[in-house]
């Protein structure tokens, strides 16, 4: 299993915020299946103000280069996109041609230098 962190930012309008959390709550069926699909086994978006934090657990061979853009092979899983990347924005600090900007893990709870001692 392959996990990752990432990081966009909603634009700067709380009617397109409220939207977008409430489209959140009945995602469409066809978008989902998409996402299981191309490996997503996980998936969680968090919001604090207009950073959104998304953490998602994938199969081994998940290539977020390919993958991601294979989530939008149905017609209606490339609408949903079109809908929430239009209440969307990049964060400052994305790379280029990077819309949701990888995060870097910095700690693990369960780091062999983190668990404690063997009795």
């Amino acid at each position: 299993m392959k996990r990752y962190a990432m990081t966009l930012q909603l634009r700067d309008d709380p009617a397109m915020i409220a939207s977008y959390k409430e489209h959140h709550q009945r995602v469409w069926p066809e978008v989902l299946a998409q996402l299981r699909a191309v490996g997503i086994q996980e998936m969680r978006i968090f919001l604090l103000g207009r950073r959104m934090f998304m953490y998602i657990e994938t199969i081994d061979t998940f290539d977020p280069a390919t993958d991601f853009a294979r989530r939008n092979a149905s017609p209606v899983a490339e609408q949903w996109d079109a809908l929430m990347s239009g209440m969307q924005e990049r964060v400052p600090e994305a790379r280029e041609g990077e819309w949701w900007a990888l995060m870097e893990q910095v700690f693990d709870l369960n780091w062999p230098q983190h668990l404690p001692p063997a009795s």
